[in-house]
């Protein structure tokens, strides 16, 4: 099974709802702050598991690329996606039928899969077929999903906030999720840099 940038396929074990991870409290410079419609998602960044992702992650919160992004496949259940840069941004005209196809402008990142556990609040990368094609986008978890383990690179976990995540407006499951008019990431922050 495979993650795409276009879609992600449903994998779940029925009634598989585990709390989010323990994590303790990150680091400011590995701590990313979502700022939802219903309030803020703190999420532990793992530079431990990850490193090129996370850096890659910060920049693209750093240069604002992540503000105002759609969730634009959300699945009960399942998971929230976002981070299309380049299709998804709710200011620049979002744009329904390619939202998730796209990335940044920066490359594509080589895998470093783990055997963290995809559980309730892991953060991982979407990609398309190729291991090596994670770009921006991520996923939230909204329950756990032991096939994704190995297959997709974990870069975090929430710590707090989960209740907004689960929150956000879901897509038709009949078409993989997709969402019309879409929940967003109204800002993405770096808790070292402030407000």
């Amino acid at each position: 099974m495979h993650f795409t940038r276009r879609a992600l396929p449903l994998v779940l074990a029925a009634g598989l709802f585990g709390a989010a991870s323990a994590v303790s409290a990150a680091d400011p410079e590995d701590t990313m702050i979502i700022t939802l419609k219903d309030g803020e998602v703190r999420i532990a960044l793992r530079p431990d598991l990850a490193p090129r992702h996370v850096e890659q992650i910060k920049a693209l919160v750093r240069e604002g690329a992540y503000d105002n992004v759609a969730f634009h496949r959300v699945i009960e259940g399942f998971m929230a996606q976002t981070g299309d840069v380049q299709f998804g941004d709710m200011e620049d005209g979002y744009t329904p039928g390619r939202a998730g196809t796209g990335g940044s402008d920066k490359g594509d990142l080589p895998a470093e899969f783990s055997d963290a556990p995809y559980v309730r609040g892991t953060v991982g990368m979407a990609r398309a077929q190729n291991p090596h094609s994670a770009n921006s986008q991520f996923f939230i978890m909204f329950a756990p999903a032991p096939s994704l383990e190995g297959q997709y690179t974990v870069v975090g976990n929430v710590e707090s906030g989960m209740e907004f995540v689960d929150n956000i407006k879901r897509g038709n499951r009949a078409q993989n999720g997709v969402v019309s008019d879409p929940d967003r990431m109204i800002s993405v922050r770096i808790a070292a840099d402030g407000n």
